[in-house]
Parts: structure tokens; sequence; C-alpha cells
């Protein structure tokens, strides 16, 4: 179960996540910005839970999709968002909107819930019940939430503009290197498909 919380964790890459809401952060008050990280995890939670529950149901019965293949398939799209974090960063792209709602959605999709971290979720539902699955996910993205809120928190704190600069670049640093475990992690998945499906 740990490894797939770690794996999860790296996924979600926190220390990315915070470069991205870097821009509306400015514009937002302290307590609307942790209200919008929240209800952005809270979103998740539900989405996650989604796929625990109904999740394997859609591709045994409804696709009928081998679940190796799924998982050749999510460690090709996962080494594909890890070559993407080491290669060039993802842009901060989201923009303040009149409605936090709408804007701890956006955070939600795609930048928490996406192709690599569903695939994750139903890992864990192979492999844990769906107690421990729920428990695993939601440990996760407390500990993504908790992660985002500190570097918050300790960037809050920096006395100066040039120190807040190179505290920014060693965030863009931990993606990248974030990026190289989240590659491994989707390496990894595409061999044990194969190796599952041939022999």
């Amino acid at each position: 179960m740990l490894d797939l919380i770690i794996a999860f964790i790296v996924m979600l890459n926190p220390f990315a996540l915070f470069s991205y809401l870097e821009p509306i952060r400015k514009d937002l008050t302290r307590k609307e910005y942790t209200s919008v990280l929240f209800k952005a995890s809270l979103i998740s939670l539900v989405i996650y839970s989604a796929f625990i529950l109904f999740g394997n149901f859609l591709f045994d019965k409804i696709f009928q999709i081998h679940f190796e293949a799924f998982r050749i398939f999510g460690g090709i799209v996962i080494f594909a968002f890890a070559y993407q974090y080491i290669v060039g960063g993802r842009k901060g792209i989201l923009k303040l909107k009149t409605s936090l709602d709408d804007l701890a959605s956006d955070i939600a999709l795609p930048f928490m819930v996406g192709a690599g971290t569903i695939s994750i979720v139903l890992l864990m539902t192979r492999d844990l019940s769906i107690a421990s699955s729920f428990i695993g996910v939601f440990l996760a993205l407390t500990i993504n939430f908790s992660i985002i809120f500190g570097l918050s928190k300790i960037r809050e704190f920096i006395p100066k503009k040039k120190f807040k600069i190179a505290f920014d670049k060693n965030m863009s640093i931990f993606t990248r290197i974030i990026g190289f475990f989240s590659g491994a992690i989707g390496i990894n998945m595409i061999l044990t498909g194969i190796l599952n499906l041939f022999f």
C-alpha cells in the first residue's frame, strides 16, 4: 500500500502544482487560497472515489478492456507527463475567475486528476481492498495539500524578493527531479503489463 501511495503523490507532484498555483495565489487572500486548494482536493477525492467504486466494473464489464493493456497505456501516459516535466516543466495557465468554485474545479481537472493519477488509483483497486484504496487516496491528497500549503507559507515569510525568486527556481528543479521518478513509475508499469500479458 505504501508504494502505491508514494507513486500517487509523485504523480500528483505537489511541487509542480505549487508552481502552477503561484500566479493566482498573489490575487487571493490566504483564506481564499486555502479554501480553493481544499475544494480542489475535495473534488479530486470525489472523482477518485468514483473510480475506486466503478472503475474496474467499467473496464471489465462495459468496455471489456484487459487490465494489463490499461496498465501499459497508463505507463505510457505517465512517461509522457514525466518527459514534459523534465524537459520544459509546465507553465502555470490558471487565471483568477469570479467564482472560486470554478477555480477549484479548474485546479482539480486536469491538474490534480489526470490519466496518470487515475492509473495509479485503478492499480490500487486491483491490489488493495476498496476501504484501503479510499484510505490511500485520502492520505495522498492530504499529504499533497499539506505540502502545497506548507510551501506557500514558507514563500510568504521569505523576506526579500531575490530569495523568493531563488525559491521559485528551486521548485522548478524539484518538479523536474520528481519527473524522473514519475518516468521510472511509467516504465515499470509498461514492463509489468508486458510481463503479465505474455509471461
